[in-house]
């Protein structure tokens, strides 16, 4: 089976750090692990890199992708892959950020609303349903008064700094157990 592993993100050095960009830290490690090197897919706005997760003609067939548009565009490259590789909506990962859920923890749903998240609303857009795998990383609510797009678009903090490399590789596990054992079990073991 096929899954679309999309990191959500920013393209670009000044965005690298950013707490939008966790998505894209996720799914560079994952293709670390795996041994996978992105390049350009020509068909869509987007670095791509294909993997197997395991051994054997039977491990799952992954294609990371972190789309070169805006966070705001994500839907574009996101359909573009599905169609592509012929991946299903309820075989597509996104991974991103979530302001609603204090930093580093982790939870995982099946649809929903996209709770203000431009990359989410895009996707839901492009590929015609909500209905698709998400993996959020809570990055927290922004102190005092300060305007969400604007803690989003700022790099972790020091203090979570020190903890991000830790959270990021437990996100990557979180992924690869969503895979392999599905949905419910990897939501009981990580929530």
């Amino acid at each position: 089976m096929n899954w679309l592993v999309v990191g959500l993100g920013n393209p670009g050095r000044q965005y690298a750090g950013n707490r939008h960009n966790v998505g894209f830290m996720i799914v560079d490690l994952i293709a670390k692990r795996l041994g996978a090197k992105f390049g350009r897919h020509n068909r869509a706005m987007a670095d791509v890199a294909e993997a197997r997760l395991g051994l054997g003609g039977e491990a799952p067939r992954l294609v990371l992708a972190k789309p070169l548009t805006y966070m705001n565009l994500s839907g574009g490259p996101v359909a573009a892959l599905a169609q592509f590789y012929k991946i299903e909506p309820a075989q597509v990962i996104a991974v991103h950020d979530e302001l609603d859920i204090p930093f580093g923890q982790l939870r995982l749903k099946l649809g929903g609303g996209e709770g203000g998240h431009n990359g989410l609303r895009s996707m839901s857009k492009s590929l015609s349903t909500k209905d698709y795998l998400r993996v959020r990383f809570g990055v927290g609510r922004p102190p005092g008064r300060q305007d969400p797009a604007d803690y989003v678009l700022a790099d972790f903090a020091g203090a979570e700094r020190k903890e991000l490399e830790f959270m990021v590789d437990r996100a990557a596990d979180v992924v690869e157990e969503l895979i392999t054992k599905g949905l419910e079990p990897t939501q009981n073991a990580y929530h």
